[in-house]
């Protein structure tokens, strides 16, 4: 069965089909995403991270719809009704919704009126109507076999004849393709106002009288008109050609216009559209829609999201974290070079207490006795005031920093920092501490290391999106999580520091395992080798196998346990060495190993180590550059010194920014003031910019142009593009 899932992936992703065939086995095997990308090159032909998710998500599909065919034979067999061809047609169907439409016949369902026609003996009436053999005789004379205390009348006979053919109509798996088709390709999606007082700030007035199709709305428009519709304030219907589809299908199942029968199907064709099928379409498309919709969406969130996990980390630095407030004052964390917390106050430099001066003595006390190097400031309430005030501490504490010291602040992203400071985690961690307090220390040590920290957060609080609370939740955190154990395990996790909820994410590592690992670091103290994990209680074979070349041991007693190699690569190694002839500690070795990988063949030497060329590739690499973080090629954070003001700000004024948001139609830039400035996708480049990612990303820094400046909307319009 999965040669031939494999020949159909292959043929939908351009790949060979038993690349997609060893991956299958190997998934099968259970072997996770990280661990077959990185170390089973030979096998999948090197197929990347996303192709290899790709497969594992068609994969999937297609055996869900295997069994979905398998559900749906079964139940029409038992009904007695399974033809030869509709067995073949329904084995024949690609997708879930062909199985579905092939079904619905024969879908047990609610009482209807078909179901209730059926019941008093209409379908032979309704199948001689269509059958449209008779072009004369009395209609009276031919129902009235029919009438029964339930039928009274002709008409009711007809009445009941016309719904079976209706709910046919409606359920023909051949026609409800066609109607779905040319309804996707046609319809407008036509919206009014349903309830303007409900939309009192008018965020929906541009929708209020709003036309545009169904095929073209982009992804953002329409989860902002369907968040519109939830709250009562929109209402939405799909356009159709309407008319010309209830004539294609009246041509369709009027055989014989000569028939006595042939009003009576054209009448029961236009209700079957209009009460049963026309409104069917008109959900799925809509469904289908959203669900397109929402994909975008999240798929630009796990873009976002991965981005801003890999952020440049800011090494060594002590880092005074603050989560800014008014009434219940600005929360200061102390934290060292390692994340360790010092100590922490609580300043009240705005309204109601405007202790400023205060506040600021107690940082600059900070900053020149502490040896803080950075004040990190969360960009929540308070945060452009508490700004200002930084700009002030470090003018004053400049001058009194011995050493010739840099000093900075910088805004950093706080979202979902309540959510972790009140967190069993944050309260195991710190115990006697205020869930504020926490917030400030969190705020601190994203600077440091980003991905650490935020990994302790449930993904969908990181806003980094829009309407991430709209889309479909299971799928967002789905995919989410996948961007964060990608980013974990392309960065790789030291052993001996790492969080529980961190090493949780490295390649099959449950969050079980993750707690034995710490529980044995606290118990033993710090791991020596790679193979010491395998002494951690719960931490099996396969799962050592999976995780071990994710998990880095620095200053260990075996150097080659602080890079990506790959345990079962070691031996791999040493015969590489032999031919080196490497002796000891040797210094050069980086530089005749870049050597190496300037060969243009390697072919001959991976033979001689007896190892793929791929991975003696990854082990070069590794030995090249060891102990590498890939994140440290990244530009750092964007440290400031002053603050503007809105009022500063003057069109055609270059600045220096750090990207918070991408989004459809552009990108979300602070500049240093108290709004982020939009870079419209028509301002990111002297060319057509197709997607906003092909510029940019969170966390980027970028030098932008002021373009206009609306002080009382709060707009800042921006520009990348060079000037002419």
């Amino acid at each position: 069965m999965s040669i031939d899932f494999a020949q159909t992936i292959a043929g939908e992703l351009a790949i060979r089909s038993n690349q997609v065939a060893r991956s299958i086995q190997l998934f099968d095997d259970e072997n996770t995403v990280p661990f077959v990308a990185r170390y089973r090159k030979e096998m999948t032909g090197g197929l990347d991270e996303a192709q290899l998710r790709t497969i594992l998500e068609r994969l999937t599909y297609l055996r869900n719809l295997e069994a979905r065919k398998e559900t749906v034979l079964n139940s029409i067999q038992e009904q007695g009704k399974l033809t030869d061809d509709l067995r073949a047609r329904i084995e024949a169907a690609s997708t879930l919704q062909a199985v579905e439409d092939l079904y619905l016949p024969y879908k047990p369902k609610r009482r209807t009126r078909a179901t209730i026609a059926r019941e008093r003996g209409l379908e032979p009436l309704a199948q001689t109507m269509l059958a449209q053999e008779l072009t004369e005789g009395d209609l009276a004379q031919i129902a009235t076999p029919f009438l029964s205390n339930e039928v009274p009348t002709v008409e009711d006979a007809f009445a009941g004849a016309r719904d079976i053919i209706a709910e046919n109509v409606a359920e023909d798996a051949d026609i409800r393709a066609s109607v779905r088709e040319r309804t996707r390709k046609e319809a407008w999606l036509v919206v009014t106002v349903a309830d303007e007082t409900k939309d009192e700030r008018r965020v929906y007035q541009m929708y209020y009288d709003y036309r545009e199709k169904l095929s073209a709305i982009p992804a953002h428009r329409l989860l902002a008109i369907n968040r519109g519709e939830r709250e009562g304030i929109l209402k939405i219907k799909l356009e159709g050609p309407d008319e010309e589809l209830v004539k294609r299908i009246q041509a369709r199942l009027v055989s014989n216009p000569k028939s006595v029968f042939s009003d009576h199907i054209r009448a029961a064709v236009a209700d079957g559209y209009q009460r049963l099928l026309s409104p069917s379409i008109e959900r799925e498309l809509r469904g289908e829609s959203t669900q397109t919709s929402d994909e975008h969406a999240i798929q630009t969130f796990a873009t976002n999201l991965r981005q801003l996990l890999l952020g440049s980390p800011l090494r060594d630095k002590v880092v005074v974290g603050v989560d800014p407030g008014y009434r219940t004052g600005c929360k200061v964390a102390l934290v060292d070079g390692t994340g360790k917390f010092l100590g922490g106050t609580t300043i009240y430099p705005h309204e109601p207490q405007k202790q400023w001066d205060q506040a600021r003595a107690t940082l600059v006390k900070l900053i020149v006795e502490r040896g803080a190097d950075v004040i990190a400031i969360g960009n929540g309430t308070a945060s452009r005031e508490t700004e200002q005030l930084a700009a002030e501490v470090l003018s004053e504490a400049r001058p009194l920093v011995s050493g010739g010291r840099e000093t900075a602040y910088v805004i950093v992203n706080e979202a979902g920092a309540s959510v972790y400071s009140a967190s069993d985690l944050a309260r195991a961690e710190f115990p006697d501490l205020d869930v504020s307090m926490r917030g400030a220390i969190s705020i601190a040590r994203r600077l440091q290391d980003p991905l650490a920290e935020l990994v302790k957060i449930e993904p969908k609080s990181i806003g980094v999106g829009l309407y991430q609370h709209d889309v479909n939740q299971k799928r967002l955190g789905e995919t989410l999580d996948a961007v964060v154990e990608s980013a974990v395990n392309h960065v790789g996790v030291d052993v001996n520091t790492a969080s529980a909820p961190l090493l949780s994410y490295v390649a099959g590592v449950s969050r079980r395992v993750a707690d034995a690992v710490v529980k044995h670091r606290e118990q033993h103290g710090p791991f020596r080798h790679r193979q010491d994990l395998r002494n951690v209680k719960g931490l099996g074979e396969k799962t050592y196998q999976q995780a071990i070349g994710f998990l880095k041991i620095p200053g260990g007693d075996q150097p080659l346990d602080n890079t990506f190699i790959h345990p079962e690569s070691y031996p791999a190694v040493e015969r590489l060495f032999e031919y080196l002839e490497v002796r000891g500690d040797e210094r050069d070795l980086p530089t005749r190993i870049e050597r190496l990988r300037r060969r243009e063949d390697l072919s001959d030497l991976a033979a001689l180590l007896e190892v793929g060329q791929p991975t003696l590739a990854d082990i070069l690499e590794s030995l090249a550059k060891p102990g590498r973080d890939p994140r440290d090629e990244l530009p750092p954070p964007l440290l400031r010194q002053d603050v503007l003001k809105m009022e500063d700000l003057k069109e055609g004024m270059t600045l220096k920014g750090t990207v918070r948001n991408v989004v459809d139609f552009g990108a979300f830039v602070d500049i240093g003031v108290k709004q982020d400035g939009l870079v419209h996708i028509s301002q990111m480049a002297d060319r057509y910019v197709r997607n906003p990612f092909e510029v940019v990303g969170v966390g980027d820094v970028v030098t932008v142009r002021v373009i206009s400046v609306d002080l009382e909307r709060g707009r800042i319009g921006l520009s990348m593009k060079e000037l002419k």
